[in-house]
C-alpha cells in the first residue's frame, strides 16, 4: 500500500504529495487526515497524509513511512476539501493551508512538545482487604466515603501507607484528562427579547440556510439575537461557531455565552497559551463543546453538524489575515463552511462594511435591522470639537469641552472611556536642531518612543533601543517628542485628575495572559474611573457606568493613505460612542477633530450609517474601488532593491499582455518601503473577472517559486496595502 504524504515544507516548490510506502506494521494506524513522519532527502519530516492508494503513479523509487504521530485523524474529510478551495482562492500553498487551521501541538513541524495533562483519582478496587493499620485504614475510609479521590486531595494521609495499599492491589488508579482552560461556574440566566429581537431571530430559524446582515445600532442587543438563535439551532442538536474581532471581547462574550449555556461552549484565540488552545480543540473534536467562541482562527473549528455561524462585528478588518499566507477572509471561509453544512451565516454590525452592506441591498444576503437600542434610549448625544480653535486656549491634548465633561462625570461617580489610536509614549523623536530623527535600522519607519521603558521600538520588526540623553548626529541637547501616544495622555490624565483612577489598555498593557480580562473586570467592577486606550475599547465592550466617551484624536485614521480611511473612521467613532449609555444613564460622547467637517466625521456624531454609505458608495464607484471592483495587490519583495523593481516591471508587463478588463497601477513602492531589510514593491489591480486572473497569477507564482531572490505574495481583496 502507498500513502500519498503532503510534507511540511511551505515553499511553493515542493508544495505536491510525495508517495510513500506503508510498512505493514503502521497500516492499522494509517488513515487519511494523520500525521506521519517520513524521510525527504536528508531530512526527517512531518506531513498529513491525503491519500491511500494501492500503488504509486510515479516510477521512482519509494521510501517508507517511518512513523504515525497521531492516534485519531487530525484533518477531517471537511477539512482536507476546505484546505483545497483555501489554496486554489488565496494562491497558497496547500501545506499552509492545512497548518493555519489548527492549534500549535497538531501542526505539521511541531518543534515545541505540548503534552496532555492528567489528574489521577484513587478509588477501592473491590478485592478482599486484609488487616490495616491505623493510618491505612484512615485512607480506606476516606475513599469509601467519597469513592474516588484526587491525588492532591491525599496531602494529609501517611505517604508510605497509600503506597503499600497501592501495591498490594488494594486501591485503583485512574487518570483522567485535565483542560486547561477553566470557565467560571455561572448561573445560567436568559433575557427576554423585545419585538424587534424576536422578529430576526424567526426570520433566520425559519428561513434558513440563508446568508444574513444583520445591521443593529450600538446597543440593540444583537448578542441576545446570536444566543437565541444558537440555542434553537442546540435544541436540534447542531453547533454554532461565534467570531468575535478582538481578543478583548472574547471574555466578555465567553462570560455572556457561559450564562446561557454552561460548559458547552469552548474558547479559542491568541490570549490562549498553546497547551489550552490544544485542549479545547480535542474538546471540541471530541464534541464535548459545541458552541465555539473565538477570532479568526476559529472558522476552522472540527465541528461537526453546524447549525449556523455568526460573525459579530463583521465589518472588522481583523478577520483579514494579511500575514502570512494564506491571506484569507473568515467571512469567505464561513460561507464555504456554511454551502458544506446547508447551514445559515449571520453578519452582525452597527456599521457594516460597504462591501456587505452592497451585498445585502442587491438581495445577495438577507437584510435584518434592530433600529432601536433594547432600553429604549436614546443613542448618546455627540458634541465635536475643533481642534483648530479650541486648543489654542490649552496645553495638552484635552479640549476645555472634554475636560469639563470628564471633571463633571467624576464627581457624579460616572465612568468614562477615552480613545486614542496610538499606543506608545510619542510617535517619534527628533532633534530640534539638525532635524534627525530616530529611524528602525531594519525598516523604514520611524521609532516610537516608550516612556516606561525608557526605550525606541519599531512596531513592525521589534528592533529596540535606549533613548539617548543628546543627538548622535549634532551632539546637542536638543531631543523632543513629537506626535501623541496612549502613555502621554494617561500621564497628562493623572495631572489634571489627580484624584481620578486611571487604567490604560493597549498592546504594552495587554500583552500578558489574562491582562485583557484583567483590566475589562476591574473597570466593570469601578475599581477605575477613566479606561484609556486603542481602538480594542472601541467594540463591544458594555459598562453600565459609562456615561462619556471621549475621542482623543479623530484624525488619526482619516489620515492613513488608505482608500477605506473614510470608512474606517465612520466605523470606530460610531463603535466607540456606542459604548456610552448603554444602561439607565444618559450618554455623552466628545470627538475631537480638526477636520470637523469631513463627512465621516459629521456623519457619525448624526449616527448616520445610511448617509454614509451613500457618500462613500458615490465616492467608490467614481475611483473604481471595491465594491464596484474587486482588488488584488502583488507584493514583490527581496534584499535587492534594483534587482526587485525590474522583476516587477516584467511582471507588470506580462499582466497587461495578459489580461483584459483590469486596471493595473504600479509597480509604485510600499508605504513602509523597506521591513526587516526586505525592498518591498506592489502592484495592484483592479478587476471585475477573476476567471483569467487566478490563471496568470499562478503562472507568475510558479515561475518565481525557485527564485531565493525574490518572493512573490498574493493578496486578494487586500485590508492593508503596506
Amino acid at each position: 500500500m502507498v500513502a500519498g504524504v503532503l510534507v511540511e515544507i511551505s515553499n511553493k516548490s515542493v508544495d505536491k504529495i510525495f508517495d510513500y510506502l506503508i510498512p505493514c506494521e503502521l497500516l492499522p494506524k494509517i488513515k487519511v487526515g494523520v500525521r506521519v513522519v517520513v524521510p525527504f532527502g536528508r531530512m526527517k519530516l512531518e506531513g498529513f497524509v491525503l491519500e491511500i492508494k494501492n500503488e504509486s503513479s510515479t516510477n521512482i523509487e519509494m521510501r517508507e513511512i517511518e512513523d504515525v504521530v497521531d492516534s485519531d485523524v487530525v484533518l477531517n474529510s471537511e477539512l482536507l476539501e476546505l484546505g483545497k478551495k483555501l489554496r486554489d482562492m488565496t494562491l497558497a500553498s496547500l501545506i499552509s493551508c492545512y497548518q493555519v487551521m489548527l492549534p500549535k501541538a497538531l501542526k505539521a513541524k511541531n518543534n515545541s512538545h505540548i503534552n496532555i495533562k492528567y489528574d489521577y483519582y484513587y478509588s477501592l478496587n473491590d478485592v478482599n482487604i486484609d488487616k490495616l493499620t491505623s493510618k491505612q485504614k484512615e485512607i480506606v475510609d476516606l475513599l469509601k466515603l467519597k469513592g474516588s479521590v484526587l491525588k492532591k486531595e491525599l496531602t494529609d494521609i501517611s505517604v508510605s501507607s497509600f503506597k503499600t495499599l497501592l501495591t498490594k492491589g488494594y486501591l485503583k488508579e485512574e487518570a483522567r484528562e485535565h483542560y486547561r482552560v477553566l470557565y467560571k461556574d455561572l448561573e445560567i440566566s436568559k433575557k427576554k427579547l423585545t419585538p424587534d429581537q424576536d422578529k430576526v431571530v424567526s426570520e433566520v430559524i425559519n428561513n434558513s440556510p440563508n446568508n444574513y446582515l444583520l445591521y443593529g445600532v450600538t446597543g440593540s442587543g444583537k448578542t441576545e439575537v446570536y444566543m437565541e438563535i444558537i440555542d434553537y439551532y442546540l435544541k436540534l442538536g447542531k453547533s454554532s461557531i461565534v467570531l468575535v474581532p478582538e481578543i478583548s471581547l472574547t471574555p466578555q462574550m465567553v462570560m455572556r455565552f457561559q450564562q446561557r449555556f454552561g460548559d458547552k461552549i469552548a474558547a479559542i484565540h491568541s490570549g490562549l497559551s498553546d497547551g489550552e488552545k490544544y485542549d479545547e480543540w480535542r474538546r471540541i473534536y471530541r464534541g464535548e463543546a459545541s458552541i465555539v467562541i473565538g477570532a479568526r482562527s476559529a472558522i476552522f473549528a472540527p465541528l461537526n453538524n453546524i447549525g449556523v455561524i455568526i460573525i459579530d462585528e463583521e465589518h472588522s478588518d481583523s478577520y483579514k489575515q494579511s500575514d502570512p499566507a494564506p491571506r484569507y477572509h473568515a467571512r469567505d471561509v464561513a460561507l464555504l463552511r456554511a454551502k458544506r453544512h446547508n447551514c445559515s451565516v449571520v453578519m452582525g454590525s452597527a456599521t457594516p462594511s460597504l462591501e456587505v452592506m452592497a451585498r445585502a441591498q442587491k438581495g445577495v444576503y438577507k437584510y435584518l435591522t434592530l433600529p432601536k437600542r433594547v432600553n429604549g434610549k436614546s443613542l448618546p448625544k455627540v458634541v465635536v470639537v475643533d481642534l483648530n480653535n479650541s486648543m489654542k486656549k490649552v496645553r495638552g491634548h484635552l479640549s476645555l469641552e472634554l475636560r469639563e465633561k470628564i471633571n463633571e462625570r467624576l464627581e457624579n461617580g460616572e465612568q468614562i472611556i477615552l480613545l486614542l489610536n496610538r499606543r506608545g509614549y510619542a510617535s517619534f523623536v527628533t532633534c530640534k536642531k539638525c532635524g534627525y530623527t530616530f529611524k528602525c535600522p531594519n525598516c523604514d519607519i520611524t521609532l516610537t518612543y516608550h516612556k516606561s521603558s525608557s526605550t525606541l521600538r519599531c512596531h513592525y520588526c521589534g528592533y529596540g533601543e535606549k533613548v539617548y540623553s543628546k543627538c548622535p548626529e549634532c551632539g546637542e541637547n536638543s531631543l523632543n517628542n513629537l506626535g501623541v501616544g496612549t502613555q502621554k495622555v494617561e500621564e497628562e490624565l493623572m495631572q489634571q485628575f489627580p484624584k481620578a483612577k486611571v487604567i490604560r489598555m493597549d498592546y504594552d498593557t495587554t500583552s500578558g495572559k489574562g491582562k485583557h480580562e484583567k483590566i475589562i473586570d476591574d473597570f466593570r467592577e469601578g475599581k477605575y474611573n477613566i479606561l484609556l486606550g486603542t481602538q480594542m475599547v472601541a467594540k463591544g465592550l458594555d459598562f453600565p457606568n459609562v456615561t462619556l466617551v471621549g475621542v482623543i484624536n479623530a484624525d488619526t485614521s482619516l489620515n492613513i493613505p488608505d482608500f477605506r480611511s473614510s470608512e474606517n473612521t465612520f466605523s470606530l467613532l460610531s463603535q466607540v460612542a456606542g459604548r456610552s449609555g448603554r444602561s439607565e444613564k444618559a450618554g455623552e460622547v466628545v470627538i475631537q477633530t480638526f477636520n470637523p467637517d469631513h463627512y465621516a466625521i459629521v456623519l457619525s456624531s448624526h449616527h448616520d450609517y445610511l448617509h454614509f454609505y451613500e457618500k462613500e458608495m458615490t465616492i467608490r464607484k467614481q475611483l473604481k474601488y471595491p465594491p464596484y471592483f474587486y482588488l488584488c495587490n502583488i507584493r514583490i519583495s527581496g534584499k535587492d532593491s534594483n534587482y526587485i523593481f525590474n522583476e516587477a516591471i516584467k511582471i507588470k508587463n506580462s499582466l497587461e499582455r495578459n489580461l483584459r478588463n483590469t486596471i493595473i497601477l504600479g509597480p509604485s513602492t510600499s508605504s513602509i518601503f523597506k521591513m526587516n531589510n526586505v525592498f518591498r514593491y506592489h502592484i495592484l489591480l483592479k478587476y471585475k473577472s477573476s476567471e483569467e486572473l487566478y490563471l496568470i497569477l499562478n503562472k507568475i507564482v510558479e515561475h518565481y517559486k525557485t527564485n531565493v531572490k525574490i518572493k512573490i505574495d498574493i493578496d486578494f481583496n487586500p485590508s492593508q496595502m503596506f
